[in-house]
């Protein structure tokens, strides 16, 4: 009986080799990541990256005709450029700006009528802004949404669908 309790002792101090947990992760993530590379780039036959291939036996001397949508039934209308002095505080000493409002054709003379507010507000915005605010990386984007908020909020709802930076140069 002795003999038996040797071999149980030896059994319990004998540590398993941790080689196969370490193989099957290995496998894991090799496995994962080939998934997921194979169904982004659309080898699984999903929406990914397919891309239509004409055959090898198909010649077109012709150009294909590639169908999009009509562009939207809109006009640009100029706002008159703004010069904005920024204060002893600013790295520069102006804010020159030129925009452009993308509005719906049926609305450009309504808002044409209005460009003298629309510009008030602009000027206004700008020169309520910190030197901090136009010079941060991104400013232009925020200011840009700011804008056009505003810009909407004048000329009411519908009428102005964007607002196109034409020039934005501190000096």
């Amino acid at each position: 009986m002795s003999d038996a309790t040797v071999d149980e002792e030896n059994v319990e101090d004998a540590k398993p080799s941790k080689l196969p947990l370490i193989i099957g992760i290995v496998l894991a993530l090799a496995g994962g990541s080939g998934g997921f590379y194979a169904a982004q780039s659309g080898l699984l036959g999903g929406s990914g990256g397919e891309v239509a291939h004409d055959s090898a036996d198909e010649v077109h001397d012709s150009e294909e005709v590639v169908e999009t949508a009509p562009l939207p039934d809109v006009s640009f209308i100029e706002v008159p450029p703004l010069v904005i002095s920024l204060g002893s505080r600013a790295q520069a000493n102006h804010l020159r700006f030129r925009a452009s409002l993308e509005v719906p054709k049926q609305h450009a003379v309504e808002v044409e009528g209005i460009l003298p507010r629309v510009q008030d507000v602009l000027n206004s915005y700008l020169r309520a802004l910190e030197p901090r605010d136009l010079e941060a990386a991104g400013a232009l984007i925020k200011l840009r949404g700011q804008m056009l908020r505003r810009v909407r909020l004048v000329a009411g709802e519908g009428r102005v669908r964007d607002l196109l930076v034409l020039e934005f140069v501190l000096n």
